[in-house]
């Protein structure tokens, strides 16, 4: 089974702005997709998830980086929940021996 492609922030970044040059030139999405060497649907798609964030953006929404922060944050509360929920338990434990 072939193994996907991955690709770069910086390249998805730098495809779109080539498909929304293109556009103003007349071109299409599959001319740069073809120059890229990159399938026109997956560029089609990057091009659909910019404009999204675009528009969230400007509607007062949260950046990529905000929900990368966000998700990493949220995380990190998790996890100091859990450890205060077993410390919590321990001192129980430790008080209850030392009555």
């Amino acid at each position: 089974m072939a193994r996907r492609k991955r690709y770069g922030r910086a390249f998805k970044k730098e495809a779109v702005k080539a498909v929304e040059d293109a556009v103003r030139a007349g071109g299409t999405i599959g001319d740069v997709a073809s120059s890229l060497s990159v399938k026109e649907n997956t560029l089609s798609r990057w091009v659909q998830l910019s404009r999204r964030q675009e528009a969230s953006e400007a509607t007062g929404g949260l950046t990529e980086t905000e929900r990368s922060e966000l998700g990493q944050l949220r995380r990190e509360v998790k996890r100091l929940r859990t450890e205060r929920e077993i410390l919590k338990k321990a001192t129980a434990f430790f008080a209850k021996e030392n009555a």
